[in-house]
């Protein structure tokens, strides 16, 4: 292993960390300003640097964007005063590992410089093992399964009917089935169109799918191409099919039993050379059964099922997954990475994802913005993670709760409304009884503002709750909720709602 750098103008900072790192069996190895560590960097590199913020010669922040030019991966530790606040913003968009308040415990610095050096390692590891990042990831059995699927398909043109729950990743099998087709990006680069047929209102879907005349219906001021017409040669993705309003599933099996279609107000038939792909996350046969979805359709796209597991049964992928979602989410905001330790990533595998893989994604996109500090421990996880209710166990300051709800969970007694009891069970609904218990608590302990601080909670997990059915579609989400679409704007805003 490599030494650790100590630079420090203080002789007596540097003497004692170099005793007790030395203690520690690590190698140690000092310097008095950054102009040594420049120098000594030109022909060699520790395995962390521990530098101080202010030195006669030049600052540590100075130092460390230096450092990170020429070793992006090098855990950089920032020791500063207490009153350096900005210098530890500072130290934290430049990149660093973390930083060390002075005075400081000899023993907390040696763990947090051990970290340091545990997380180089693992760096170290897997820059070694890099290589282009695969479209999907997995090497959990079940995903496997999926894997050798799309092999064995990767010749045909055969409709798929890809299930699993929501987030479960449907559109990248769908995606990938593509690709790897004769239409795709390994074929002839036809163009691989989605359309969730739940997200558009019905009176739209037609004209989404089909295309429309000019002046086929009010506004229709231009003809417009559909999605069969835009996917031509490709692949078109259904999702969630089993949404689709009845009266166009007939107009769907036309197309898919004799290859033409109409646009709405057209006369002329349009051929369409589509490989359809379709998903969903329900019961189709159960929706048949209920009349809900046409048989004969049902048969026309359940060729091939492709089956996705959700994230329960594929635990063993998440700590590769939490890992590629937190670079993900650094690269598109633009920072330093997180990195996760290890028994953080215990407490995130053990969590049920009912969201799957988008909640894990997005989980990873709140740690990059709120965590504290660059590597994130379990206590930088939100509470919905450790087993703790977010919005009514514990108190917190109005809207913390709400915004710990964009990881894509919703506080578990606000979660799923239970089914209200018979009239003859006077009994309040469990979530009901522990909004009273926490009241109780609160009034006890004399907290202020309880009535604000419980009912922006309430209404922030409402919200939450709507605008995650309806996939961020905020008018459709009042509609549910049954509030004005300025209401629901407004009350976003002011829970700190917004992504």
């Amino acid at each position: 292993m490599k030494p650790i750098w100590v630079v420090d103008d203080d002789h007596s900072i540097r003497f004692v960390l170099d005793k007790a790192l030395t203690r520690e069996q690590f190698s140690v190895r000092t310097f008095a300003n950054p102009r040594e560590v420049l120098k000594a960097l030109e022909t060699d590199a520790p395995q962390v640097l521990v530098s101080d913020i202010r030195m006669p010669g030049g600052s540590g922040i100075d130092l460390l964007s230096r450092v990170k030019q020429m070793h992006p991966g090098l855990p950089v530790i920032i020791m500063t005063a207490y009153s350096d606040l900005d210098s530890a913003v500072s130290a934290f968009q430049g990149g660093a590992f973390e930083y060390l308040p002075k005075p400081f415990d000899v023993t907390k610095a040696v763990d947090l410089i051990r970290r340091a050096v545990e997380e180089s390692q693992r760096e170290e590891v897997g820059d070694s093992a890099q290589v282009d990042t695969p479209e999907m990831l997995g090497q959990a059995p079940a995903m496997q399964d999926v894997f050798r699927a799309i092999g064995r398909l990767s010749q045909s043109n055969v409709t798929v009917m890809i299930t699993g729950e929501s987030g479960s990743g449907k559109e990248l099998v769908a995606r990938a089935l593509h690709k790897h087709s004769p239409r795709g990006e390994l074929g002839n680069k036809g163009p691989f169109v989605a359309i969730n047929t739940a997200a558009i209102p019905k009176d739209l879907l037609e004209s989404e799918l089909f295309g429309h005349e000019r002046g086929a219906f009010t506004g229709a001021q231009t003809m417009r191409r559909g999605r069969f017409e835009q996917a031509d040669g490709g692949t078109l993705f259904l999702d969630e099919i089993g949404d689709m309003p009845f009266d166009l599933q007939t107009r769907l099996l036309r197309v898919l039993s004799d290859g033409q279609f109409y646009r709405v107000g057209g006369h002329q038939p349009l051929k369409a050379n589509v490989r359809v792909i379709a998903a969903t996350h329900q019961n189709l046969e159960e929706r048949v059964r209920l009349g809900f979805f046409r048989e004969d359709l049902y048969h026309r796209l359940n060729v091939i099922r492709l089956r996705l597991p959700s994230l329960r049964e594929r635990r063993e992928d998440i700590p590769m997954l939490t890992r590629f979602f937190l670079q993900k989410s650094a690269k598109e905001l633009g920072v330093e990475a997180k990195r996760i330790t290890d028994s953080a990533l215990a407490e995130v595998a053990e969590f049920e994802f009912p969201g799957n893989v988008r909640q894990l994604e997005n989980l990873c996109h709140w740690l990059t913005v709120m965590a504290p500090a660059q590597v994130v421990e379990p206590k930088d996880l939100p509470p919905e993670l450790l087993g703790l209710s977010v919005s009514l166990a514990q108190p917190a300051e109005p809207g913390v709760a709400v915004r710990t709800a964009t990881s894509g969970t919703v506080p578990a007694a606000l979660a799923a409304p239970q089914t209200a009891a018979p009239e003859s069970t006077p009994a309040p609904a469990p979530w009901l009884a522990d909004l009273e218990r926490e009241a109780r608590r609160r009034l006890d302990a004399g907290q202020p503002d309880v009535w604000e601080m419980l009912t922006q909670q309430f209404e922030g997990c409402l919200i939450h709750a709507a605008l995650d059915i309806t996939r961020g579609r905020r008018i459709e989400a009042a509609q549910k909720l049954g509030i004005g679409r300025n209401t629901i704007t407004r009350k976003i805003q002011e829970l700190g709602l917004d992504p």
